[in-house]
């Protein structure tokens, strides 16, 4: 199946915004965290970068599993941005977890800084995916923990209707609209690959873990 874009806009309507943060992402959320646990089994206690937090689910969840570690969370969409702030704060985490408004390529962030590089659901937004691994290339650390997660597109459109049947149904109108934008904007294995060896990313691997997900794994 052909990749179809998504059209270029930021989820920052306030609605959209709300409506996303309001859904039930849980068990890909724990799996991301699940996934980074078995990349790097001992607690961590550096400095972590999340590209694309949207309401900072993530990020909480990181510094929850990782008591010692902080977070710089990045999201270019304000409404998002202002709804990970108040569950930051509600959680008693904005010590550990830092907001930055910015679009990738992040220029604006330290180079060669952090120790781990996270992000979930945000490669198949990007109209060119080198920003992202450009991004994570200049902010990592030698040695960087590197675990980005996102949607795997399906072969079919009917493989798409499915998933929207599984894990849709029941969901608001705009969730149901956006995620199946998001299956046929998401990227193959094949095609993640092509982007790593692009990027002279060759210490990162990219496998299926789930029946809709991808994840690129290693150290920088």
């Amino acid at each position: 199946m052909k990749r179809v874009p998504e059209p270029e806009e930021l989820m920052d309507e306030a609605e959209q915004a709300l409506a996303y943060a309001e859904a039930d992402f849980s068990e890909s959320n724990a799996l991301f965290i699940d996934l980074y646990q078995q990349l790097h089994p001992a607690s961590f206690d550096g400095h972590a970068l999340d590209l694309g937090c949207g309401p900072a689910d993530i990020p909480i969840r990181f510094c929850k599993a990782h008591p010692d570690s902080c977070i710089d969370a990045v999201d270019g969409a304000p409404a998002m941005l202002e709804l990970a702030q108040k569950a930051i704060t509600q959680e008693n985490l904005a010590k550990q977890i830092t907001l930055h408004c910015t679009m990738l390529p992040a220029n604006n962030l330290p180079e060669k800084y952090y120790d781990a590089v996270l992000s979930n659901s945000l490669l198949h937004h990007l109209s060119n995916p080198r920003d992202l691994w450009q991004t994570i290339k200049l902010c990592g650390k030698t040695g960087a923990q590197v675990l980005v997660m996102d949607l795997l597109r399906p072969d079919t459109p009917e493989q798409v209707d499915q998933l929207i049947e599984i894990y849709a149904k029941g969901a608001p109108e705009i969730l149901e609209a956006d995620f199946r934008n998001s299956l046929f904007a998401a990227y193959t294995i094949e095609e993640v690959k092509e982007q790593l060896k692009s990027a002279n990313l060759d210490t990162l691997t990219v496998s299926q873990v789930s029946d809709r997900h991808l994840a690129v794994q290693g150290n920088l």
